[in-house]
C-alpha cells in the first residue's frame, strides 16, 4: 500500500446519489477485487474508504454514493484535477478459479466490488450469476456493464419498480439460480439472509472505517467460534469466509 497523487480521467452520475470516478494511478498494479482505497477529501481530516470497482492497466474505478459532506465534495470534482489515494487496502476476494459456477450478490452500493470480481471469473471460464438489489429503479446502475462481461444479471427492487419485487433472495428464487458457492456484499440485514442460506463463499462486510489499517481498532467484528477475539474489517477483512465472524 502507499500513498499516490492520481489523476481524475472520468467522473460521471450513475443512478441517483450514485457517481463513477476513473483514477489514473500507479497503486493500480497492486490491486485485487474486493480491495478498498482510502481517498483524501479536501477541507475534511478523515479520508473516506471506498471499494474498488474495476481494475484495468494504468487506472483504476470507484463507484460511490453521496451520503454527507465527504462524498459530496468528492463528487464534485471533475476529470483532470488530483485526487490523493491512499491504497490499496484490506484483503480481497479469493479466486476459485475451480469453480464451475459462482453466484455474486450485491445489495445497492455493495454492488461495485463485485463487478472486477465477475470479470476475473468469466476470464477463467467459470458461469457467473449476478444478482443485484436496490430500493427503486432509479438506484440501478452497472446492470448493462455485467451483461457485458458475459455474466447472468437478476435484479430485485424493494418497491417491485423494476424486476423481481423484494429482496436478492426473492430473486434468486425467482430466477431459479441453485449455484451454492457465493460471493457478496451488502447492508448487514441482507448478509444475515444469505448466512441462513449458503455456507460455501465470501462476504464483504460494510463499516465505518477511520484509519484503513487496523491501527484505530474503530471496526471490529468477533470471530464466529471465539468470544475472546477480534477481526479488524479494514485489515482482516473486509472479505471474510462465511461463517468467520459475527454478523451485528
Amino acid at each position: 500500500m502507499k500513498c499516490d497523487n492520481g489523476t481524475i480521467l472520468e467522473q460521471q452520475q450513475m443512478a441517483k446519489d450514485v457517481y463513477r470516478m476513473v483514477i489514473s494511478s500507479p497503486i493500480t498494479s497492486q490491486m485485487i477485487p474486493g480491495q478498498f482505497v482510502n481517498i483524501a477529501v479536501e477541507g475534511l481530516t478523515l479520508r473516506r474508504p471506498i471499494s474498488i470497482c474495476s481494475i484495468d492497466e494504468a487506472s483504476f474505478t470507484i463507484i460511490y454514493k453521496v451520503v454527507g459532506e465527504g462524498t459530496r465534495r468528492l463528487s464534485k470534482m471533475i476529470a483532470g484535477q488530483s485526487v490523493n489515494v491512499f491504497g490499496p487496502l484490506g484483503h480481497g476476494y479469493p479466486i476459485e478459479a475451480d469453480r464451475k459456477a459462482v453466484l455474486l450478490i450485491g445489495g445497492g452500493c455493495g454492488v461495485p466490488p463485485l463487478y472486477e470480481l465477475a470479470k476475473r471469473y468469466i476470464k477463467a471460464g467459470v458461469h457467473v450469476d449476478v444478482v443485484m438489489g436496490f430500493d427503486t429503479a432509479s438506484s440501478i446502475f452497472y446492470e448493462s456493464e455485467f451483461q457485458a462481461l458475459g455474466a447472468s444479471v437478476s435484479i430485485a427492487t424493494m418497491d417491485g419498480s423494476y424486476g423481481c419485487k423484494g429482496t436478492v433472495t426473492d430473486a434468486i428464487q425467482a430466477a431459479n439460480i441453485t449455484t451454492d458457492f457465493i460471493c457478496a456484499c451488502g447492508p448487514l440485514p441482507m448478509l444475515k439472509a444469505l448466512e441462513q442460506r449458503y455456507t460455501q463463499g465470501y462476504f464483504s462486510l460494510e463499516s465505518r472505517m477511520a484509519c484503513g489499517m487496523g491501527a484505530c481498532m474503530a471496526c471490529v467484528a468477533h470471530d464466529a467460534k471465539s468470544a475472546d477475539m477480534y477481526h479488524r474489517i479494514c485489515k482482516e477483512g473486509p472479505v471474510f469466509p462465511i461463517g468467520r465472524v459475527v454478523l451485528s
